[in-house]
């Protein structure tokens, strides 16, 4: 039957950093205070002007230069976002206007941080049931945008970038994207919303006044889910797969905070040394998190031919879920 596989990724992170001695400046933390709870040291910021689209479109341009297609193969465009440049048109639409492309499908999912992964099993099955042959994955968020600065809770967490993923056909079988486990819980949606800016509550002086358009989080209830969800995700697509945790060359996981990978890790058995971690350079980019860290760790190399990868996030929803990838490259 042929599969699905990752034929290119790439990235990008906007030029200005935002330090966690800058935020000493703006709220009251401190950099000790930001590094033993979050394991973050800076974040990248989108400057103004700028919007998720544009960053999801240079990640795109270094996927597709990455693989072995050109631009022009591209027949279609996943993002995801929280971020979007608007209500609509799509960030999928968007990018694709940028690409210069015309006449494909196009369209943007939410699932937070958890939309990469979510991406990747949309992505694979159209690609294996040889509908499409090469479909662009794109993650892409300005979560500075949704930054309250005076809450010293969520302010130092976030960071803007974005990361993307060719996925194309190939004629080999049992490599590549292999599969996923996805699941989510509506009734969590309160610990990590925004809660205004839709129909519920569209756009007032009051909203605005009460700063109502930025993200609230409940910590402590949060990255409780957040180590259960990861670690079920990881032995759910272990026990499908019917793998052994030694099997498993690399992990990437969702860059919440290092406790959370950390947990993960001591619950699972899986040394940390397995997990790709760069939470210190970049913070919580959302949907951005896990496919800049995959493309990082191919470009250091952590990653080589044959490799089983799995990638794993938690998000808003709540999300959560993992791909399992044979690397072919």
């Amino acid at each position: 039957m042929g599969s699905a596989f990752i034929n290119g990724t790439g990235s990008y992170l906007p030029e200005k950093v935002l330090t966690n001695r800058d935020l000493e400046m703006m709220v009251d933390t401190s950099d000790e205070w930001i590094t033993t709870r979050t394991g973050i040291k800076e974040r990248r910021i989108c400057p103004a002007g700028k919007c998720s689209s544009d960053l999801g479109y240079e990640a795109s341009l270094k996927a597709i230069e990455n693989s072995s297609i050109n631009v022009e193969d591209i027949e279609m465009i996943i993002c995801a976002t929280i971020t979007p440049d608007m209500y609509f048109p799509s960030k999928g639409c968007m990018i694709q206007k940028k690409l210069g492309l015309n006449n494909i499908p196009s369209f943007d999912i939410s699932a937070a941080c958890s939309g990469f992964i979510y991406g990747l099993e949309i992505a694979r099955n159209f690609v294996e049931n040889k509908k499409y042959k090469n479909i662009l994955v794109v993650a892409a968020e300005c979560m500075s945008r949704l930054t309250d600065y005076t809450d010293r809770n969520t302010c130092v967490l976030l960071g803007d970038g974005a990361g993307a993923a060719v996925v194309s056909y190939t004629e080999k079988e049992n490599t590549g994207i292999l599969g996923s486990y996805i699941s989510s819980s509506g009734k969590y949606g309160k610990l990590l919303y925004v809660p205004a800016g839709g129909s519920l509550l569209p756009a007032s002086f009051e909203t605005v006044e009460k700063r109502l358009h930025f993200m609230k989080m409940e910590g402590p209830a949060l990255f409780k889910i957040a180590v259960q969800t990861m670690t079920e995700s990881v032995l759910a697509i272990l026990k499908d797969f019917n793998l052994k945790k030694e099997d498993i060359s690399l992990i990437v996981p969702h860059q919440a905070n290092l406790r959370i990978i950390s947990s993960v890790s001591k619950n699972l058995g899986i040394p940390l040394e397995k997990f790709f971690i760069n939470i210190e350079k970049y913070g919580n980019m959302s949907a951005a998190c896990v496919p800049v860290a995959l493309d990082e760790a191919a470009r250091e190399g952590r990653i080589k031919q044959g490799d089983l990868i799995v990638t794993v996030a938690f998000g808003a929803g709540l999300t959560w879920g993992a791909n399992l990838i044979r690397w072919e490259k």
